[in-house]
Formats: C-alpha cells, structure tokens, sequence
C-alpha cells in the first residue's frame, strides 16, 4: 500500500514540476501516471476488501 501511495505522490510532483516549466506533454504523462496510482490503489482496496469478506464469511477459493 505505500508503495501505492509514493507512485501516486510522485506523479502530483511531476505533474507540478512539468507545470511550471511549461511542458504540457509532461504534465498529461503526470496525469496519467496520477490517475494510473489511483487504479491501483483502489484495486489493491478491493483485494482486501475482498479477502477480509471471505476471512469472515468463510468462503473459500475455487
């Protein structure tokens, strides 16, 4: 999960940095890096979301 949250936090700063400087093709490759650490942060939430129901339900993987 922090790792998640340093790629998300690294994408803001290139996105900031890329904006001052002008660079619209960096910061649109921030943007995606940005909402690219978001998917993957909710996807890891899911996961365990998704764990901890089959903890507490008992149900098993096929």
């Amino acid at each position: 999960m922090e790792k998640l949250n340093l790629r998300e936090m690294k994408a803001r700063a290139k996105r900031r940095l890329a904006g001052r400087t002008g660079d619209r093709r960096l910061v649109a490759e921030a943007r995606t890096e940005e909402a690219e650490a978001r998917l993957l942060k909710t996807q890891d939430e899911i996961l365990d979301t998704v764990a901890e129901m089959r903890r507490e339900y008992g149900v098993r993987r096929r």
